[in-house]
């Protein structure tokens, strides 16, 4: 996909980040939605502290969207660089944090609102996929910035 492509996608994932955080901090937080989901669930343990599992939700909603909107940010430096110099390597570091975002967030997003097994997938489990997605993004970034670093060197001198 093109740069300018890659530029958009990073803008409306970084637009619905925002979105989908003022939603969890006035809607979930504000409306008893997820205490009356959460009522008969038992208490989870976050570093170290046992919480109503309302909270650890509202917690894991709030990871969702700092790592979809960090990523958003990582998609829009391979958005950039891809408008200068088309790399192979780049784009598929654009396709990881894509994806990553999708599965990693998305995944949260319809944990904490449908909940755990909704659709019949734990959707606890697929996470780390995206998870993976996201570290790998983040190495082909680098192994990118690496290669555009060595060619600019060659042809300077």
């Amino acid at each position: 996909m093109s740069g300018h492509r890659w530029i958009t996608v990073a803008a409306l994932s970084g637009l619905s980040a925002v979105m989908l955080g003022a939603f969890g901090a006035h809607w979930l937080n504000d409306t008893g939605f997820l205490e009356l989901k959460y009522a008969d669930a038992d208490n989870k343990v976050i570093a170290g502290m046992t919480v109503p599992a309302s909270y650890a939700s509202l917690r894991n909603f709030e990871t969702a969207v700092q790592y979809q909107l960090t990523h958003s940010a990582a998609l829009l430096v391979c958005g950039l660089l891809l408008s200068i110099t088309p790399l192979r390597m780049l784009n598929s570091a654009a396709w990881c944090f894509f994806l990553g975002i999708t599965i990693f967030s998305g995944s949260l997003y319809l944990l904490v609102i449908a909940g755990p097994r909704w659709g019949g997938i734990p959707w606890g489990a697929v996470v780390p996929i995206g998870g993976t997605l996201m570290i790998v993004g983040w190495s082909l970034l680098a192994i990118s910035a690496w290669k555009l670093h060595a060619r600019r060197s060659a042809s300077v001198e």
